[in-house]
């Protein structure tokens, strides 16, 4: 069976940075939506661990959709998708529908669930589903658009010779570690960063690490900055989930916009470090701190920062 339809048969994938905040993710996915979605796409894949994003990837690619999974009120039950593909009419009442198998499962068996996922498809209607990697086994048809979200978002449009979910879920996987590190690292520079500069400054990405922007050049001590930050690490601190907009570096509140997308304490940071200089946007006038994550390239300063001046 296909679905190939009218698809963009010249696109094979795309890589973007996995933002760590909620409004970026949201603004990424609006313009995934406007980028790559077309209207002949019927089912569209989502790959990624619990507290990467994917929920709110979809919610900015599907503004007004109704997650099935959306934990902020009462799951929807029973799943529309299974409730019109029992009914005797078979009449699908949305275009659009959600689901996340990883959560569905505990209820459902999953040729269930393939078979609604199916049966939706043939009426014409859109579905949505997070966690395709687990059900692809019983499709046995790929996505005609399919997500994958670790520390990087890839994009890609399958075709019979892939590639499969299962290879994007590897690739996803490994690399998530890396944005949950990285983002506990930039919520502990801010925490312990003057507020003046906390409370205004904006988030950028970098490979295995974030970038913080600020409007005027800080003048805050970065030796001091990163040692407050190793001792935090060593002291290993529960890093834990408040609300959406709220996390709790060992019992102190934080205000955080990816409240989900954190190591569990600080103590799972591996080989931070400060780029000890500020780099200057001369277009957007603003100045850069620069924090990694991880194994250190033997070029990593050259590779990452090459194309940002050096105060």
């Amino acid at each position: 069976m296909s679905f190939s339809g009218r698809m963009m048969n010249s696109h094979f994938y795309s890589v973007f940075f996995a933002p760590r905040g909620r409004d970026r993710i949201y603004d990424l996915g609006m313009h995934i939506a406007q980028m790559y979605l077309s209207p002949f796409d019927k089912l569209i894949g989502i790959i990624g661990e619990a507290g990467s994003g994917k929920s709110m990837l979809i919610k900015g690619m599907f503004p007004g959709l109704e997650l099935t999974n959306d934990d902020g009120g009462v799951n929807t039950r029973p799943l529309p998708l299974l409730e019109v593909f029992d009914s005797d009419s078979g009449f699908f009442n949305a275009h659009t529908y959600h689901l996340d198998i990883r959560f569905e499962a505990a209820f459902t068996q999953m040729h269930v669930l393939a078979d609604a996922i199916l049966t939706a498809v043939q009426k014409g209607k859109r579905v949505i589903v997070e966690h395709f990697d687990m059900i692809y086994p019983f499709l046995n048809v790929n996505a005609n658009l399919l997500i994958g979200m670790g520390e990087e978002i890839i994009i890609t449009r399958p075709n019979v010779f892939g590639p499969l979910p299962n290879e994007i879920y590897d690739i996803v996987s490994k690399s998530v570690v890396y944005r949950r590190m990285a983002h506990t690292a930039e919520d502990l520079c801010e925490f312990y960063m003057p507020d003046e500069y906390s409370a205004r400054c904006r988030h950028g990405d970098v490979k295995h690490g974030f970038v913080l922007e600020f409007d005027k050049k800080p003048d805050f001590d970065l030796d001091a900055l990163e040692k407050q930050v190793f001792d935090a690490i060593a002291a290993d601190y529960p890093i834990s989930f408040v609300d959406e907009g709220h996390i709790l570096i060992n019992k102190t509140l934080h205000a955080c916009t990816g409240p989900r997308t954190h190591v569990s304490s600080t103590g799972d940071i591996e080989n931070f470090r400060l780029v000890k200089k500020y780099f200057y946007d001369p277009i957007n006038n603003r100045y850069m701190l620069a924090g990694r994550v991880g194994e250190k390239s033997l070029n990593e300063d050259a590779t990452d920062f090459n194309d940002m001046k050096n105060l």
